[in-house]
């Protein structure tokens, strides 16, 4: 977490938190859903603004976390800004080399390979489940003939139980 966020949380300690206005996609991208977005529908079904400032991303990037109920959040400032999950908390990226690096760069080993009944390929890694991206499912699969993943057939409907994450904290929210 950046210090700046962490000195705004020590001088404002009781912002409240805010549901339902942003929202991370299965390929990793960031949507800014505003109140209209918000009426349209839940996310994905109702998107929002593709975040495209690359500063902006690596600062929600840098400041996402989760909390103890296992919703997903950025820090901004002293607030909490949930975010809404398409699939996991994290996408992977596959590298030629077969390392696998989450949407925000950070680096993991996977500990377990997961195949849902419609064909989406997961890993779990010391910091959540993620989605492997649709651009790198071929490099998965090498990863798979080569032995070094292990698909294990799952529901996706079972994974947030089983890895401990809230696809929607709004949805958790009295009145929603």
């Amino acid at each position: 977490m950046d210090d700046i966020v962490k000195q705004a949380l020590a001088k404002w300690p009781n912002v409240p938190h805010c549901y339902g206005w942003l929202g991370l996609d299965a390929r990793g991208n960031w949507y800014l859903r505003d109140d209209r977005c918000q009426a349209a529908g839940p996310f994905p079904a109702a998107k929002g603004s593709l975040l495209q400032h690359e500063k902006l991303i690596e600062f929600i990037q840098r400041n996402y976390e989760h909390d103890e109920k296992g919703q997903w959040f950025f820090q901004n400032g002293p607030q909490r800004v949930y975010v809404e999950l398409e699939t996991a908390p994290w996408i992977w990226r596959i590298g030629a080399d077969l390392s696998v690096r989450s949407h925000a760069g950070e680096v993991v080993e996977p500990s377990a390979c997961l195949l849902d009944e419609e064909g989406k390929l997961y890993l779990a890694a010391p910091i959540g489940l993620g989605l492997v991206h649709t651009q790198d499912v071929a490099l998965a699969a090498d990863a798979i003939e080569q032995g070094r993943w292990q698909p294990e057939e799952v529901r996706a409907a079972d994974l947030p139980v089983r890895f401990g994450f809230v696809p929607s904290p709004a949805a958790r929210q009295p009145g929603h």
